[in-house]
């Protein structure tokens, strides 16, 4: 007997044991007799050829070695939506007294035994109270009945589609439709197709708040196509996607907090300016996407821009970031307060990695957590103390004057330093003293390997630490701060040396580097709080 062929098979899902494919064929291939379905693969070595078979091309792949012919009977095309719900969620009702099972649940193919039914699993037999449903790798293919999902879970508010058989954004919507009150919705991981032209906006998704998209091949044309249709969207991930251009969202997406564009290799940074004005964005996921330079044109030196007026955090970890200019115009941002950015070019050009997080620090005046480490007042005002005496003989060269009437640095210097200016308003143009003697930042200080001690709190370990003689009392502050995880109460520092035969020395003066105070390898440094 032949294997049975779903009339819309063209173009469906579909699951091969434990491969995931799409069939781009259906019909004989000579001279063998039968049907078969050609099948584009997902993982392209399950394959063995490009759709042509005998010089005779059926079907065409994205891989040269993407596709094959299977028959029919070993393709499976999924189950509806609930028969997944009833599979994973259902309690047995085959009730065995005999056996004592009475009292048993079954989540898939795992029995939990109860000593009796209490409340949680009785909410879990009456599938009209779940809330919260993971169908994750169950085959789903498609919606089921008309309604039937309607009836039978009635209060369902998140799913987890990922990663099943879905073939069409038709049947997710058919899906979403029988659900009342859905907020989050996963269908990451099923490659399927989205409208090409604008349809009728369905409410279906008139509540959904937070929706993933991730590896499902849509682009950002698309996104925008099917966005009429999430009037309430805060959070949207796309990561995956081959996603390499934007364009700008009109009248859509206007309450999107959180958008994840990871992993799709944008074009160029530019890119970014067509999203610039979603109102309401708080979170920008950009790692991996490929870009190597960050531009606001709208703000010159020391100004905001009006792009991304509410965008709190950043991430652009794992780029192709290399010049620090594109740090300075995150400074531009006039919202930003968390910023990600490890694994960049940029970051190579300070071995230190101390000094380099007090650069970054310096450079974006709002920050308050630079790679997920909080930055405490006292790391602040030691970042920026440092940098505006490290740059201070560069500042005179280019123009700068303790004079304000004298004081005109040129336009290369504040490229470079933007923010120098209004470090001097804060605290102050750098001394003549303060300069003289200043080793150029990229010279390799001399490191000194010191004992971290705590003598009023003996739980807290001796750490060991190799730190710059020229790094000030300050900034070695801030890096206690985090190292100690200490919270923010003032720091009092000392040292201690077999040259000393027990005396203390006070480490007083914050602006001064600790070579000021003859600290030498080997020796104790003491903190208080």
């Amino acid at each position: 007997m032949a294997a049975w062929v779903p009339s819309d098979a063209l173009g469906r899902r579909l699951l091969c044991g434990t491969e995931y494919g799409t069939v781009r064929y259906v019909g004989s291939v000579p001279p063998t007799a039968g049907i078969w379905l050609g099948v584009e693969w997902d993982d392209p070595q399950r394959g063995k050829h490009d759709g042509t078979y005998e010089g005779t091309q059926y079907f065409k792949c994205r891989h040269p070695k993407g596709g094959s012919f299977i028959r029919p009977n070993k393709a499976n095309f999924g189950v509806d939506f609930l028969t997944a719900v009833k599979d994973r969620y259902t309690v047995n009702d085959e009730r065995d007294v005999q056996h004592g099972t009475e009292n048993t649940l079954v989540f898939g193919k795992k029995t939990v035994e109860f000593v009796g039914m209490d409340s949680v699993a009785e909410q879990q037999r009456q599938l009209n109270q779940l809330v919260d449903i993971s169908v994750r790798e169950c085959a789903v293919s498609h919606a089921g009945q008309k309604e039937e999902i309607s009836r039978t879970c009635a209060n369902i508010r998140h799913i987890n589609l990922s990663k099943n058989l879905l073939s069409s954004w038709e049947t997710v919507t058919a899906i979403a439709s029988q659900v009342q009150n859905l907020e989050t919705l996963n269908i990451s991981e099923n490659k399927m197709k989205f409208p090409s032209t604008s349809t009728s906006v369905s409410g279906a998704f008139s509540k959904l708040r937070i929706l993933a998209l991730n590896q499902t091949d849509i682009t950002w044309a698309e996104v925008l196509l099917c966005a009429p249709g999430w009037p309430a969207l805060e959070e949207l991930y796309l990561t995956s996607n081959n996603i390499t251009v934007l364009e700008r969202p009109d009248n859509v997406l206007q309450t999107l907090k959180l958008l994840d564009l990871s992993d799709n290799q944008l074009l160029d940074g530019n890119q970014l300016h067509l999203i610039a004005h979603l109102p309401r964005l708080e979170q920008l996921i950009l790692r991996n996407t490929g870009i190597s330079s960050i531009h606001f044109p709208d703000a010159g030196f020391g100004c905001k821009t009006k792009m991304f007026p509410s965008l709190k955090r950043l991430a652009i970890n794992d780029n192709k970031i290399s010049q620090w200019s594109s740090i300075n115009e995150l400074d531009k941002l006039p919202s930003l307060r968390s910023l990600q950015c490890h694994n960049n070019p940029f970051m190579d050009t300070e071995k230190n990695p101390e000094t380099l997080r007090q650069l970054i620090i310096a450079k974006i005046g709002q920050l308050e957590v630079l790679n997920k480490s909080e930055i405490l007042p006292a790391e602040r005002k030691g970042a920026e103390l440092d940098y505006r005496k490290i740059f201070g003989n560069d500042w005179l060269a280019a123009g700068g004057n303790w004079n304000p009437e004298k004081n005109k640095p040129s336009e290369e210097f504040l490229a470079a330093h933007p923010r120098y200016p209004s470090l001097c308003l804060k605290y102050g143009a750098p001394e003549e003293g303060e300069l003289k003697g200043r080793q150029p930042l990229t010279l390799k200080n001399q490191l000194l390997t010191l004992t971290i001690k705590c003598p009023e709190n003996p739980e807290q370990k001796p750490v060991e630490k190799k730190l710059p003689e020229s790094m000030t009392i300050q900034r070695v502050k801030g890096l206690l701060y985090r190292l100690l995880k200490i919270p923010g109460s003032e720091l009092k520092l000392s040292y201690e040396s077999s040259k000393l035969e027990g005396k203390e020395v006070e480490l007083d003066n914050d602006l001064k580097p600790l070579q000021f105070y003859s600290i030498e390898n080997g020796d104790c440094v003491l903190v208080r709080w």
